[in-house]
């Protein structure tokens, strides 16, 4: 009975990290780390790739855990989240959810700064300098300063997603950081408003009921699903960018696999926002929200793919 409550009590605070975002940022750090691997021909030790993913891991968990805590009181008025487990009361006081995150944050940056010892300093170093970034982005920029007051706040508090790009990058090398590198970070930056406009247009009474000024949320349907589309369009476009770069002795970073995946799979988008703007309110924004998460979950998959062949 003991030990069936405990489960419980770890299935709780697991929900409380919101997996399935954390999943998807592990991926894209992993996505990272081995297209650079593939690049520059590095075997990256197994205690690095441990280091790497458990300290993006335990990054993007304690993010979610404490815009979870600050969020609790709205999150108790929406339909969408009401069940979460601190407005449910599954997790209380609600002290232990805030707890909980920051040791999850200090444990990421430990990890992080464990890579100094399996790599370099430098790397060790920029790789938990970017942890701390997309925390602090995340949990003071977004949800404490921005959520509530702009309805920037998506764009300016979306920085945080390229973070784990960067970190899975720097694991591997520091060549090449601030172009491959900074363009795999973007292509997360860029998707997130897309992905997160769409959410916000299918909810859009929900944000409204506790005036949370997120963009599709305030605008007309109208301009909000112009909103989406132009923003998708762009993202599909910055998608195609990689094709393009060269390493530091004048090789292509990635070729026509890359290029043709990026190419379809950016087609649907493109179609699926289209579709946002015919018929905003209906299931077209919920769909292409649906379609959004895969969507960078392939491109990275290419890149994986085409810089190892």
């Amino acid at each position: 009975m003991q030990k069936q409550k405990s489960e419980s009590r770890i299935s709780v605070y697991y929900e409380l990290t919101k997996p399935k975002i954390w999943y998807l940022l592990v991926f894209t750090a992993f996505g990272a780390t081995l297209t650079a691997a593939n690049i520059y021909n590095v075997e990256v030790s197994l205690p690095t790739w441990t280091l790497m993913l458990f300290s993006v891991a335990a990054g993007s968990a304690a993010a979610n855990t404490l815009t979870n805590y600050h969020d609790r009181d709205i999150d108790a008025i929406m339909e969408r989240t009401k069940g979460r487990p601190l407005p449910s009361k599954r997790i209380h006081p609600a002290e232990k959810a805030r707890n909980f995150g920051l040791a999850l944050a200090a444990i990421s940056l430990v990890l992080a700064f464990g890579i100094s010892f399996t790599t370099t300093i430098e790397q060790g170093s920029w790789a938990t300098a970017f942890i701390a970034f997309g925390l602090l982005n995340n949990v003071l920029v977004y949800s404490y300063v921005l959520k509530r007051n702009s309805r920037t706040n998506i764009i300016l508090g979306g920085l945080c997603g390229g973070s784990p790009p960067m970190i899975g990058w720097v694991a591997v090398t520091m060549s090449d950081l601030w172009t491959m590198g900074l363009v795999m970070a973007g292509l997360v930056f860029i998707w997130i408003p897309m992905h997160i406009w769409a959410l916000t247009l299918h909810f859009k009474d929900d944000y409204n009921k506790v005036n949370v000024p997120m963009l599709t949320a305030v605008q007309s349907e109208k301009t909000s699903a112009r909103t989406i589309a132009v923003s998708t369009f762009v993202m599909v476009l910055f998608s195609i960018v990689p094709f393009f770069l060269v390493t530091e002795d004048g090789d292509p970073m990635v070729g026509q696999i890359y290029l043709w995946t990026a190419v379809a799979a950016g087609a649907l988008m493109v179609i699926l926002s289209v579709w946002v703007i015919a018929k905003p309110k209906e299931k077209a924004s919920w769909t292409l929200f649906k379609f959004s998460s895969p969507y960078l979950a392939v491109l990275f998959i290419a890149l994986m793919v085409d810089s190892g062949l």
